[in-house]
């Protein structure tokens, strides 16, 4: 990352219609555009998880207007961290990047009930994420 760009953070899994989603919103919001967000899927679906949705307009961030997205080569190589949610091997490496894999359970196909407490870790990792990306400056 260099000091006149702004980070940016590609997010991937194999839909794309949730998890991904998921943190894809709550980076853009929480880190009130200063940081560059992406996310994408190895085999996107059709649309984003109904309760993916609900859950995230529980907590006032609306991702109804959001479509999954086919991960390309050139979205990881304008990325400087690529974080990965259980697409396995499909990521294409780049020497450079940072690479992390989040275990996360996945809302597919899962009521709001079980998706609450996947969209409520994603925000604790993503709040970790924004404090090392953006370090506070006194």
């Amino acid at each position: 990352m260099s000091s006149t760009s702004k980070p940016s953070v590609l997010f991937v899994c194999v839909h794309n219609a949730g998890r991904s989603q998921m943190a894809a919103a709550f980076l853009s919001n929480l880190s009130a555009g200063q940081i560059e967000v992406r996310s994408a899927g190895s085999q996107p679906a059709d649309a984003v998880n109904p309760a993916a949705v609900a859950a995230m307009n529980e907590v006032g961030i609306d991702m109804a207007g959001e479509t999954p997205k086919i991960l390309t080569t050139e979205a990881v190589k304008e990325s400087d961290v690529v974080i990965t949610m259980g697409c396995g091997d499909t990521c294409p490496i780049f020497p450079g990047k940072r690479y992390e894999d989040w275990v996360l359970e996945d809302p597919a196909g899962q009521g709001i009930e079980a998706v609450r407490p996947i969209r409520d870790e994603i925000r604790t990792r993503i709040e970790a994420l924004i404090s090392e990306l953006l370090p506070a400056t006194t």
